[in-house]
Formats: structure tokens, sequence, C-alpha cells
């Protein structure tokens, strides 16, 4: 947990957070111009970043540092033989390897997008504020979530944070041909990581709306 989860808390935090300072501020250049009202940015925006955003766009992140370093120690172990000596005396390699890091990643892949969503929104808020003259009181504005909303994002992480592991994992353990074939297990665990993501984000997405939002 320590591996996955705090010492990917600073390089979020610096990537999401410009990530939702900017989307504020061309969001706003853009209302400026069309219509000059900001009282429901808050709102709207927060909605966007629980159901959407936070979630995939976190994950996507997460996946590039977290699925890359589990496919790259796994895939190590693979070439060195470490992965053999743990079948030889009858352990399995899933147990040992796959599972901590599946719990693990669960668990801090949820804490970490909701420490995602909660930066974003406050960089988006000094943006705000900053740029477009909009009190924090009007932009922390909570109206337009919705427990679906809510519900969607915490299905999102636990899907998310089991999805990056295992692909990341299958990576690792079919590393061949040395070093190169590590680089090349990180390369793939990173994109297919990333392609889960999106895969998933689309049917939870569609799910989601048919059993929250559908009338």
């Amino acid at each position: 947990m320590y591996e996955i989860g705090n010492k990917s808390v600073f390089f979020v935090t610096v990537v999401m957070g410009f990530i939702g300072l900017i989307g504020i501020y061309q969001s706003g250049i853009q209302a400026q111009r069309l219509l000059p009202d900001f009282s429901r940015m808050g709102a709207t925006y927060l909605q966007l970043l629980i159901r959407e955003i936070g979630p995939s766009v976190g994950a996507m992140i997460i996946a590039t540092r977290v699925g890359a370093g589990i496919a790259a120690e796994i895939g190590s172990m693979v070439v060195t033989e470490q992965v053999d000596a743990l079948r030889m005396c009858a352990a399995d390699p899933i147990d040992f390897l796959i599972k901590p890091r599946f719990i693990a990643s669960i668990v801090m892949t949820t804490c970490l997008i909701i420490w995602i969503c909660t930066v974003m929104f406050c960089a988006g808020a000094v943006t705000a504020w900053s740029f477009f003259d909009v009190p924090f009181r009007t932009f922390f504005n909570f109206t337009m979530v919705e427990t679906g909303d809510v519900v969607i994002c915490l299905t999102k992480c636990v899907a998310y944070g089991a999805a990056i592991p295992i692909v990341s994992g299958y990576c690792g353990l079919s590393t061949f041909g040395g070093s190169e074939g590590v680089g090349w297990a990180t390369t793939r665990a990173v994109v297919n990581s990333s392609l889960a993501v999106v895969f998933l984000d689309l049917i939870i997405s569609v799910a989601g709306f048919f059993i929250f939002f559908a009338r």
C-alpha cells in the first residue's frame, strides 16, 4: 500500500492539480464569451469531476506509475528466475506476487481518486476566484451531485484498482528475453492498463446512466 499509495500522492497531486486548474480556466473563458454567468460553474464542474474526470483520468495517471512498477518488478523476478524458484517450492506466484498488489491497489486507488477529486476541485476554485472573480461560496456548490454520481465514482475506483494490477501482473509474468523483455513488459503494462481503464469507463458509465439517470 505504501508503494502504490503514499509514493504516488505527490505525482498525482501535481499532475491532476494542474489539469483541474487548466480545465476551469479554459471553461471560464468559453463561458465568458457565451454567457457570462459563473453561478453554476462549481456545481457543474464537481459533477463532471466526480462522475468522469477524477476517476478515469486519475486512474490512467496511476496506471502509468503503478502499472509500470508492478510489471517491471515482476518481470525482473521472471528473468532472474525468482518466479521459477517460487514454483519449485510449490508456491503459487499469483498468491505471492499478484494478490497482495491486487488488494493494495483497490484500497489505495480509491483513496487516491478521492484525493484527486478534492485537489482538482480546490485548484478549480482558486482558478475561478483568481481569473473570473467567482467567490468560493459560489463555487463550492454541491447541489448537482446526486447519489448516482458518487456510486458511479466509487464503482470506477474499485474497477480500475482491480484492473491495473491484474493487467500489469500478467504483463510482468509473461516477460521473456532478459532486460529488454522487462522494458517491453513495462510498456505493455502501461498501454494495456490504460486501455482497460477506458473500456471499463465506457461500460460503467453507460450502465450507470441507465440505472440512475434514465427516466
